[in-house]
């Protein structure tokens, strides 16, 4: 038995956050032009949470090793981590008067993270992957934080900082767990 797949023929139009539409466009004292910039630094942080909250669990499911307890574990708490950072940094948006993420195809449109779709990966290699991804998103944190910084948001830049220090404590977490991979397969 064969499934066809629906076939798009054309390209979706980029979704926009701002500006947002009247019913939407929070009162803030931030100009327009730095609710713009904040919103266009903080949305693609949104997505790429998304993009590795499910990489986080995929590799939590599909798990095998002789460390199988230990990294289920740890995959599971830091994809907690990641999907409660999601909530706060959207409603962040909301708050200053721009919109966030609309839904999957918005966030395959802003996600730096690369989607992970391999059969098996060893757990030593899901260690360096998901290594790897934390320090992206450490990198794209701090450069969001002086956007928000540079455009009078401080609150924000607050959560952000806040955020990065969660992303940071699990990429020490993974760094600890790499050195000892040649005991992980």
């Amino acid at each position: 038995m064969t499934t066809k797949q629906a076939s798009h023929t054309h390209t979706p139009a980029p979704l926009k956050s701002f500006p947002a539409p009247k019913q939407l466009a929070t009162v803030t004292d931030l100009t327009p032009q730095e609710v713009q910039a904040v919103t266009e630094a903080v949305n693609p942080l949104i997505a790429d949470a998304f993009a590795l909250y499910v990489k986080t669990k995929n590799f939590h499911w599909h798990l095998a090793g002789s460390h199988f307890r230990d990294y289920h574990l740890l995959f599971d708490e830091q994809a907690d981590a990641i999907l409660s950072s999601i909530d706060t940094l959207a409603e962040r948006v909301r708050r200053i008067g721009g919109t966030t993420i609309r839904s999957i195809s918005h966030i395959g449109q802003l996600q730096t993270i690369q989607d992970d779709n391999d059969d098996f990966v060893s757990a030593s290699e899901m260690v360096k992957r998901l290594l790897e991804d934390n320090a992206l998103m450490a990198q794209m944190q701090r450069a969001a934080i002086t956007v928000c910084d540079q455009h009078r948001d401080s609150v924000t830049s607050n959560v952000l900082q806040e955020i990065l220090d969660e992303t940071e404590r699990r990429k020490w977490f993974l760094f600890e767990v790499a050195q000892g991979l040649s005991n992980t397969d």
